[in-house]
C-alpha cells in the first residue's frame, strides 16, 4: 500500500548560476554557483547556491535572505539579490515574512522589524498585549540565550480574510536558544502591528536557571501548558484558526494540545478552546495542518512513551475537521515508519519531512502526487542527515521552499523542489 523505495535515479548537474547585472550587492556582483542538484520520478530537486543569500522566505517572485551581517530580497525568485541592508544580528534570523503589500516581518531571537521599503529601511515592531501594552522580551539570565521568541517550525503564516491578509504564528522555540514564553501571534495591517493572540501558561520545566517565582516566563493565568507551536493554520470553511502544539508529559500534565481559535475583527478579539490534550504517544502530537476542500490534513510524529508490543499512532491522516477528536473517524493516508510533523499540500501534492534523528533515511521526504491516494519515501541521502521543515508554497517557477536542519532544529541548508507533470 505504502511502497518506501529510495531513489530510482539521480543526476547531479554541473551548472553554474551567475548573478544578472541587476543584482549587484556593495558594487559587487554576487554570483550563485553551482548548487547540488538530482530528480527523482516525482520531482526535481537543488540546493540553495551555498555562497549566497540563506534564503529563509519566499513569495510568488520574491525571496528574503541574510548572510554574514546583511539582509537581501531577491524580486526574481532568488537569481538575483538587488536589494540589500546592513543588518549585524543577520545570523540571529529566526523567522521571517513576505507580505501582500511588499512588507518584510522579520524577526532575530527575540527581536521583530519591519521594513516597508525594499529594505531601504527597517525599524523594531514592539508587540502589543491585549490590553494594549507593550509585550516587551525578558532579561535573560544569559545574554547569549534570549529565547527564540518567533521561529516557526511551519511555513504559511497568511490568509486572505474578508478582504484583507491577516497573518497569524506560533513560536517552535525551548530547543535552541534558552526558555522563553509561548505564544500566538498576529498581525492584520501588513505588519505595522504585532500583537498576542494567545499565551500558554508557565512550563515548569522551561525556564531559566535559578529564576525565581515572579520571574517565570508564560502566562500565570493560564493552565495550558506546552512546550512549543508545531503549526497554526487557518480553515477558511469555519472562520477558524487550528493550532497544535508538542513535547510530552513531564510531570507538570500533558504539552500536546488541539486548540481551535476565531477571531473578531469588529472588536479585535480571540476566542480559543482547547480540543484535545494528549500525551506524546499518540496522532494529536503532530505537526503540518492543511485544509484541502473542507477536510482536514495532518502528519504525526508521535514518539513515545509507549508500552510493551504497543506502536506509535503516527502517519499521515485525514478527517473532516468537526471529526478531529473521534479516532475512529479519521482515515490514515500513509503508515509512517517514522515521526513526521511538517508537511505541506499544494495543487494535489503532499510533501511530509522525516524527522532525522528518528529515521533510517538520511533527509527523508514522503510524496504524494494525488493527494494522499499514492506515496512513495525519497532519500536524499547526499544532504546527509537532514530534517525537511518550514515548508512554503512554490515560487513564480515552481518551486516549494524548505529548510533542511542538522538533526532537527539547527540551520543548515535550503532545499527547493519542483513537482514533475
Amino acid at each position: 500500500m505504502n511502497p518506501r523505495s529510495p531513489l530510482d535515479r539521480r543526476q547531479f548537474l554541473g551548472t553554474s548560476l551567475a548573478a544578472a547585472t541587476g543584482g549587484v550587492l556593495g558594487g559587487t556582483a554576487l554570483l550563485l554557483h553551482a548548487a547540488e542538484e538530482g530528480e527523482t520520478d516525482h520531482f526535481w530537486y537543488r540546493l540553495a547556491p551555498a555562497d549566497g543569500p540563506y534564503i529563509d522566505s519566499q513569495r510568488d517572485n520574491r525571496a528574503f535572505g541574510f548572510r554574514d551581517k546583511t539582509i537581501y530580497l531577491s524580486e526574481d525568485n532568488g537569481r538575483t539579490w538587488a536589494h540589500r541592508a546592513d543588518f549585524p544580528e543577520a545570523e540571529n534570523i529566526t523567522f521571517s515574512v513576505l507580505l501582500k503589500n511588499g512588507n518584510i516581518l522579520f524577526a532575530t531571537r527575540e527581536r521583530l522589524y519591519l521594513s516597508t521599503d525594499k529594505l531601504a529601511t527597517h525599524r523594531e515592531i514592539v508587540v502589543k498585549q491585549p490590553d494594549g501594552s507593550d509585550y516587551r522580551p525578558h532579561t535573560p539570565t544569559d545574554p547569549e540565550q534570549p529565547g527564540w521568541y518567533f521561529h516557526s517550525l511551519d511555513g504559511i503564516h497568511t490568509w486572505d480574510i474578508d478582504g484583507r491578509e491577516i497573518l497569524v504564528w506560533g513560536n517552535y522555540c525551548n530547543v535552541l536558544g534558552g526558555a522563553v514564553p509561548v505564544n500566538i501571534y498576529y498581525s492584520t495591517d501588513q505588519g505595522e502591528t504585532v500583537k498576542l493572540a494567545y499565551s500558554f501558561g508557565q512550563n515548569p520545566k522551561f525556564q531559566q536557571k535559578g529564576a525565581a517565582p515572579g520571574e517565570l516566563l508564560g502566562n500565570p493565568d493560564n493552565d495550558v501548558i506546552c512546550r512549543h507551536i508545531h503549526a497554526v493554520v487557518y480553515h477558511p470553511d469555519e472562520a477558524a484558526f487550528y493550532a497544535c502544539t508538542g513535547d510530552i508529559d513531564r510531570g507538570f500534565g500533558n504539552e500536546c494540545h488541539w486548540l481551535r481559535g476565531t477571531y473578531d475583527a469588529a472588536i479585535d478579539r480571540w476566542d480559543w478552546k482547547v480540543l484535545i490534550s494528549v500525551n506524546s504517544n499518540s496522532r494529536y502530537k503532530s505537526g503540518g495542518i492543511n485544509f484541502v476542500d473542507g477536510q482536514l490534513y495532518w502528519a504525526a510524529d508521535a514518539n513515545g512513551p509507549k508500552k510493551l508490543n504497543e506502536t506509535h499512532d503516527r502517519g499521515i491522516f485525514r478527517c473532516a475537521p468537526a471529526d478531529l477528536t473521534d479516532p475512529s473517524k479519521h482515515t490514515q493516508l500513509f503508515d509512517a515508519e517514522f515521526e513526521m510533523a511538517n508537511m505541506i499540500i499544494e495543487d494535489g501534492v503532499m510533501i511530509a519531512g522525516h524527522c532525522a534523528p528518528a529515521s533510517t533515511f538520511k533527509t527523508g521526504i514522503a510524496y504524494s502526487p494525488d493527494l494522499g491516494r499514492t506515496w512513495r519515501e525519497y532519500d536524499l541521502a547526499e544532504f546527509g542527515p537532514r530534517s525537511p521543515l518550514r515548508f512554503q508554497p512554490k515560487n513564480a517557477e515552481g518551486w516549494f521552499r524548505i529548510d533542511l536542519r542538522k538533526g532537527w532544529i539547527e540551520r543548515g541548508e535550503v532545499l527547493l523542489i519542483k513537482p514533475k507533470g
